[in-house]
């Protein structure tokens, strides 16, 4: 029985036309042997599996043939063969990673005094360079900088960045792409043929997109699902080998989605866990297919890495879904991936995000396809102001008081014809003179249409104050139209001055107990007729008691038993603050001035104060 040789090594790439993915290499390559202009140091760098070291074999046994051709070797000089069968002494293979003290460099460089035996060059190929210790990279700098002129260099690794920039300014660096899935679709419908497997796009599609760009994945993974399909290789099989979600399930999910089926959506998400794949692994797959429907939709299509019926099918799906809605369905996934590894629920978030992505097909998510005014409508602000500005007479009947009746007060709009003053009836009032009556409150009309009181426009309409672009600014025009003029205060008597006098005490003990901090405020206080008098030593104090001038002066009235509210005048009456002297000569000279009779003290004692 012939021994199995996996596919990696029985098809590896002997020639530069054989190489899959790199003609930016291969043809650089070629054309440095033809022209005999080849380095002394080269550097190979990439993901894995897509050719570096294939390359560098290539590469050495080219450069050591006896009879090319053209760029190629002969397969059939000496060189050649004794390459073909792992005795050549003039190619070198090291392995870095089993090889990295600087006691292996030092047997290197030994090793590259030797000249070749067969061949022009001595080739040392040195495999995972990344590996070698900074010991190791120091001593190896001299000889791969100025080497011998039979001995060539090829370093390959997988992490260009841990190699030390010396290292890199002395080599020519060759950057490795990963292998395209065309590229390795072709690729294994080539095996396919010549081991007699079946194989249908679909499955040859999986196994590159799996593979990532890596050509010996990708055959690791035909040799596998060959061993378990044997000679026929169906979809739904290669997807069971290789555990991974077939497209059938993402565009399944997808159907379901734009109908807004939530509950089928659910119940098939319970079948992937059932088939033991996880949340992220469905929804990294499910993300990644939104994205390729996304970008079937444009003249972007060739970024789709799909090939034959597979590409056709997600053309077909495109047509039947929305920019907008493969927008959001992309963010809401994309969103729950960066919060799986913190929630302690893992299922649930996969859930919500699928119901929110049902809903959003159906026009239901706010946050996505409905602007935030249609789910939290706000009141029409104009069209409140033209009810409330509009030309209407409204009767306002006043609250009840002890006094002859009063008839009813018209109150017009200022949007309505002016018309004569309504004469008012003479009504002698109970309250105390020079007492201003206590507001009464109305209708919304009677609150925004102007008073006799608003005539220095102090008083704010309700339609202002809905105008106003904050609360801080509503409660300082509040307190502007609390605040009247003294012109406009009535002349204070007798009886509410004895009033204020007597219950100065009661009025000035319940404030300070309300408002500990006004209490430096009210330590000076005074009564002019109608009008209380505060005088503050700061400005910040003032801010203050302006801040709750409506209470004191509701205090006032209440402990001096008024029927109105007495006026409220605020004196702000800043001392000068004179610093303290420093200096034992500034402190003299300050008591000096204190007491005159510390310089008689000083001459009579006899002190000498300098």
């Amino acid at each position: 029985m012939e021994q199995f040789v996996v596919s990696a090594r029985k098809y590896r790439p002997a020639t530069f036309a054989s190489v899959v993915g790199q003609k930016h290499i291969t043809s650089t390559l070629k054309n440095a042997i033809e022209r005999n202009q080849l380095a002394h140091a080269y550097l190979f760098c990439g993901p894995r599996g897509v050719g570096k070291t294939t390359c560098a074999r290539i590469f050495a046994k080219a450069i050591n043939c006896l009879n090319p051709v053209g760029a190629e070797a002969c397969n059939e000089c000496e060189s050649c063969r004794s390459f073909n069968e792992g005795r050549s002494m003039t190619i070198h293979e090291l392995d870095a990673a089993s090889n990295n003290s600087v006691e292996d460099i030092r047997n290197l460089i030994e090793q590259v005094r030797i000249i070749p035996q067969v061949g022009r060059y001595s080739v040392f190929i040195i495999d995972e360079v990344h590996m070698l210790s900074q010991a190791a990279f120091n001593a190896f700098l001299k000889t791969l900088e100025e080497p011998p002129q039979h001995a060539i260099f090829i370093l390959a690794t997988t992490e260009k960045h841990k190699i030390i920039p010396t290292i890199l300014s002395r080599c020519q660096i060759y950057d490795f792409n990963r292998i395209r899935v065309e590229d390795a679709v072709e690729y294994l419908r080539y095996i396919a043929q010549n081991e007699g497997v079946t194989a249908d796009d679909e499955s040859l599609n999986l196994i590159a997109q799996k593979a990532d760009g890596g050509m010996r994945d990708a055959l690791s993974m035909f040799d596998k699902a060959v061993s378990f399909c044997g000679a026929n290789l169906e979809y739904k099989t290669v997807a069971q080998t290789l555990n991974v979600l077939d497209y059938d399930t993402y565009f399944r999910f997808t159907d379901l989605l734009l109908q807004g089926d939530y509950v089928n959506a659910l119940l098939d998400f319970d079948k992937v866990l059932m088939q033991g794949f996880g949340g992220q692994v469905f929804m990294n797959g499910l993300n990644q297919h939104l994205r390729d429907l996304l970008v079937a939709k444009g003249p972007a299509v060739n970024l789709i890495e799909f090939t034959g019926t597979l590409l056709e099918r997600y053309r077909e799906q495109a047509t039947r879904t929305e920019v907008p809605f493969l927008f959001g369905a992309i963010s809401l996934l994309s969103e729950a991936d960066g919060k799986m590894r913190t929630t302690s629920n893992q299922r649930l978030l996969v859930e919500l995000t699928l119901m929110k992505i049902a809903a959003l097909a159906q026009k239901k998510n706010s946050d996505l396809t409905l602007e935030a005014d249609e789910f939290y409508p706000l009141p029409d602000l104009g069209a409140m102001q033209s009810v409330v500005n509009q030309p209407s007479t409204t009767i306002v009947a006043q609250a009840p008081v002890p006094t002859p009746s009063v008839q009813a007060q018209v109150v017009q709009s200022p949007s309505a014809q002016p018309q004569e003053p309504i004469a008012q009836p003479q009504v002698q009032s109970v309250q105390p003179q020079g007492v201003q009556p206590m507001p009464q409150l109305g209708s919304l009309e009677q609150m925004s249409a102007p008073t006799e009181q608003t005539e220095r426009g102090k008083r704010i309409s309700l339609t202002k104050a809905m105008q106003m672009g904050s609360l801080t600014q509503m409660m300082q025009s509040v307190r502007e139209s609390e605040g009247v003029e003294e012109e406009q205060a009535i002349a204070g008597g007798s009886d509410v001055e004895s009033r204020l006098n007597d219950n100065r005490e009661a009025f000035v003990a319940e404030i300070t107990r309300r408002h500990p901090r006004l209490i430096p405020a009210f330590e000076k206080v005074r009564i002019e007729g109608n009008k209380v008098v505060v005088e503050v030593p700061t400005r910040v104090l003032n801010e203050d008691l302006n801040s709750c001038r409506s209470e004191i002066q509701e205090i006032i009235a209440e402990c001096a038993e008024l029927d109105g509210v007495p006026l409220l005048e605020i004196v702000v009456n800043e001392t000068e603050i004179k610093l303290r002297p420093v200096k034992i000569e500034d402190r003299l000279a300050h008591i000096a001035s204190c007491s005159p009779l510390f310089e008689k003290l000083v001459a009579t004692m006899k002190l000498n104060i300098e």
